[in-house]
């Protein structure tokens, strides 16, 4: 299982989500209700659990996380007939017992995690039943555990897998300057940066080309996708009408990028396998979707930021805004965090001549190389997700 799928701290997005079929019966008929479903899914800094329910229930609050466990109290409804089994992210496994007239929902951590928010979901948007929500997040605390249960032995973690991507190439050579092409230096820059990377063992690092092929757009992404990766960088050369212009910059995608991408993605008729999502609830697998694609755009500008702070502090000129976005083809993965970095301008003599300069170039994804190991060592801080009916019941 790759780092994505498995969700290290560094790179992503947990979410739970539970889905199924209800009656609606609301508390007032004073009949016992039921939890239909649990389901998982997401990674291990964000955890969403979504708890279907043939009726409406008020949750209570047992334990927060500080113990090892979240533990819950939902009032008037009975567990389902399975009640247990493992977790995913930061969720080890799960248990629903019966507690008087309530169920009782222990989530045992596989790391220290805290609860972000919960509400209460009514039946709505093609949703026939109720839905409790529980978001988590991870702390970076170490988890201590209560009681004679002991923690699950550590799994070794995989190494991070970083695709590079080449730009151009084969029967797109990309832009001119004035003694090379575009295709030839990012080729030379991303065979550099692959060496950087796996000095010291620290990454899996595989390029979308080493030659001088061919490859469509939408193929570099889906190779990407298909691999796990847990980060895409694209390598370009600029090119501009002024010679004088010159500079890095770095791209993320933009919001209508964005929208384009669910749009694209969605057309597929198994985009929820592709995602691991439960891939029987359209309305929740979306929310799941829009949180995920919102998190990795989160962590791709994340990576944005620390490769521009490692390239201004090497001396590299950078453009005056060089935080730029777009909905480039290359930076449409919903669940890759991705980066398009334009070296500089192929078009100014001064940046032509840095570009295909073995030491220059060699300082330069130096450079990259410590963004990438800076966003993988520094926590990801606050992150804001799309939350489906954040302002409902807290």
């Amino acid at each position: 299982m790759t780092v994505r799928a498995r969700g290290l701290a560094a790179v992503g997005v947990l979410v739970f989500a539970i889905a199924a079929l209800a009656a609606g019966r609301g508390l007032a008929s004073g009949a016992a209700g039921e939890i239909l479903r649990v389901r998982f899914g997401g990674d291990a800094e964000r955890t969403r659990v979504v708890i279907d329910l043939d009726r409406s229930s008020r949750g209570e609050v047992i334990r927060a996380g500080d113990d090892g466990q979240v533990v819950l109290s939902l009032a008037g409804v009975a567990p389902p007939e399975r009640r247990g089994g493992a977790g995913q992210g930061l969720v080890r496994d799960f248990r629903l017992t019966r507690a008087g007239a309530a169920s009782r929902l222990e989530l045992d951590l596989a790391a220290s995690a805290e609860i972000e928010r919960r509400f209460l979901l009514p039946p709505g948007d093609g949703v026939a039943h109720y839905r409790y929500v529980v978001d988590l997040k991870a702390t970076g605390r170490a988890p201590t555990r209560a009681g004679p249960r002991r923690a699950a032995p550590p799994r070794p973690a995989e190494r991070p897998l970083i695709y590079i991507d080449a730009g151009h190439g084969g029967r797109d050579p990309g832009a001119s300057g004035a003694i090379s092409r575009e295709s030839a230096v990012t080729l030379a820059a991303a065979r550099a940066l692959k060496h950087e990377l796996e000095r010291g063992g620290r990454y899996r690092v595989r390029m979308t080309r080493d030659g001088d092929a061919y490859v469509g757009l939408d193929r570099r992404v889906a190779i990407a996708r298909q691999a796990g990766a847990d980060l895409f960088i694209s390598l370009h050369a600029d090119a501009g009408a002024d010679p004088a212009t010159r500079g890095a910059s770095v791209y993320t995608l933009s919001e209508q990028g964005a929208g384009r991408a669910v749009r694209e993605f969605t057309r597929g008729d198994n985009w929820q396998r592709s995602l691991n999502l439960p891939g029987r609830d359209a309305s929740v697998d979306r929310i799941l979707l829009d949180m995920t694609q919102r998190a990795t755009q989160n962590r791709s500008a994340r990576l944005a930021r620390t490769l521009l702070g490692e390239l201004e502090g090497a001396d590299r000129p950078l453009l005056r805004r060089s935080h730029r976005d777009a909905g480039l083809a290359v930076l449409l993965a919903p669940d890759v965090p991705a980066v398009l970095l334009e070296m500089g301008f192929i078009t100014n003599p001064e940046d032509e001549r840095l570009l295909n300069d073995a030491r220059a170039r060699r300082r330069m994804m130096r450079a990259v190389a410590g963004g990438i190991d800076r966003y993988f060592r520094e926590p990801a801080g606050e992150m804001q997700m799309a939350s489906a009916g954040a302002a409902g019941q807290p």
